[in-house]
């Protein structure tokens, strides 16, 4: 039984509907292919084709110059740096969120899943208004911080600080219902077998959510670097200093320089197609891996993640 269940779980997850689903006539089918197939190319493929062209018009040599301009050499190590210490933070937070969130039911649940979503529903113009009125110069906290001589607005810290609001959720909202239809039953067997709470974590809950987590990650990555409208508000757009990549390319199109907009756009879409590919691959781990959640029994879970953790 348990292994018909699996076969039918694989099935499902690669895709394969069974012939008898496939009702709609050819011409329907084609139509809605060539459809989807024009969308794409319209709206995907020619702009980023186009994003690359722009960047090269003018020969290798202008878009290599045009990518190591002082400006842009800054504002690419700050889009470095704010997504080093973003992505780190943004992930033990969502494994924290998910851990608690996705294992435990206890009063008011509901309430921090609602404010989860909440970076996620707020326009990033209004989050960065939001820093502005809390940690500016005239903002609530403004005065406390300036007798120490702390500046958040207009400066690093203030770039850093909005691009975690906005990527925060990202890591634990993609654990949160793989943790959900895991359940609590791998984790229990593993400390009726002997293991304390870290073991358990580390060899039993970890492994089972390892594609969630990083496929997370990889949005998170995303975000972080292409966040433009909260860090556009906190930044003041202060040239070799506070501006990102996407900052960089407003103003360098703003001026009239395409070749240096479009480098530096240019990177940004690689990076883009680059988070794409991971992100399918690491889609179709996590589909797999919930399927065999809901069809695996907690013995199996810990007889496969849980060696050496009694």
């Amino acid at each position: 039984m348990a292994a018909s269940l699996r076969s039918n779980s694989r099935h499902h997850i690669r895709g394969h509907a069974p012939a008898s689903d496939l009702t709609e006539p050819w011409p329907i089918r084609l139509a809605l292919i060539l459809g989807t197939i024009l969308f794409l190319g319209l709206f995907l493929v020619l702009p980023l084709v186009a994003v690359f062209a722009q960047a090269l018009a003018k020969g290798w040599e202008a878009y290599q110059s045009a990518l190591c301009q002082p400006d842009t050499v800054s504002s690419i190590w700050l889009t470095l740096l704010t997504t080093a210490i973003c992505v780190p933070i943004g992930t033990l937070f969502g494994l924290a969120a998910a851990w608690c969130l996705g294992k435990f039911d206890f009063p008011g649940r509901k309430l921090l899943l609602a404010l989860l979503d909440l970076p996620l529903s707020v326009s990033p113009v209004v989050v960065g208004l939001m820093f502005v009125l809390v940690f500016g110069r005239h903002g609530w906290l403004g005065y406390w911080l300036e007798s120490y001589g702390i500046k958040i607005i207009f400066a690093v810290p203030g770039v850093v600080l909005v691009t975690l609001f906005v990527t925060g959720p990202y890591v634990a909202r993609e654990l949160i219902p793989l943790m959900e239809a895991q359940g609590t039953e791998a984790e229990e067997a593993a400390l009726v077998l002997g293991a304390n709470g870290w073991q358990t974590f580390w060899r039993v809950t970890l492994p089972q959510v390892k594609w969630g987590l990083l496929y997370g990650i990889i949005l998170c990555n995303a975000r972080a670097m292409g966040e433009f409208g909260a860090v556009s508000v906190v930044s003041g757009h202060i040239r070799g200093k506070t501006n990102t990549m996407p900052l960089q390319v407003e103003i360098l199109y703003n001026e009239y320089d395409f070749v240096g907009a479009f480098a530096v756009a240019s990177l940004l879409a690689g990076l883009a197609l680059i988070t794409l590919v991971l992100k399918t691959i690491l889609e179709s781990k996590t589909a797999h891996q919930m399927a065999l959640a809901q069809v695996s029994g907690p013995e199996t879970t810990v007889a496969i993640n849980s060696n050496g953790a009694t």
